[in-house]
């Protein structure tokens, strides 16, 4: 059972970091500044770490690897919020929505009201 769980983690990690690299692709499309760096090939498993800065100096930081998956938010540098696991994954879904949605000043008026 726990190699299968374990395989099964790496397919969600995998994912994970494919969907970030296509994140940071549309967020750039939409003028705000997003990075997405992958361990190894992007395609071992190994993670990533996706970086948008969304105005205001309001930063959000994803980070996904074998060890965790970890949602970090923070403002001048004082972090604001830190999520994990399944809760991390949905703000990233929320970041996502928005993007794909086209409403990047929805975004930025997020960072206003954190």
């Amino acid at each position: 059972m726990f190699p299968r769980l374990a395989e099964h983690y790496r397919s969600v990690v995998e994912d994970l970091v494919m969907s970030l690299q296509a994140l940071a692709s549309s967020l750039q499309s939409a003028g705000l500044t997003a990075t997405c760096y992958s361990c190894g090939d992007g395609r071992d498993g190994h993670g990533a770490s996706f970086v948008a800065d969304i105005g205001d100096g309001h930063m959000v930081r994803f980070l996904v690897s074998d060890f965790g998956i970890s949602w970090v938010e923070s403002r001048n540098g004082r972090e604001l919020v830190k999520l994990e696991g399944a809760e991390a994954i949905q703000e990233l879904q929320r970041m996502a929505d928005l993007a794909q949605e086209g409403q990047v000043r929805a975004m930025q008026s997020l960072a206003q009201a954190a």
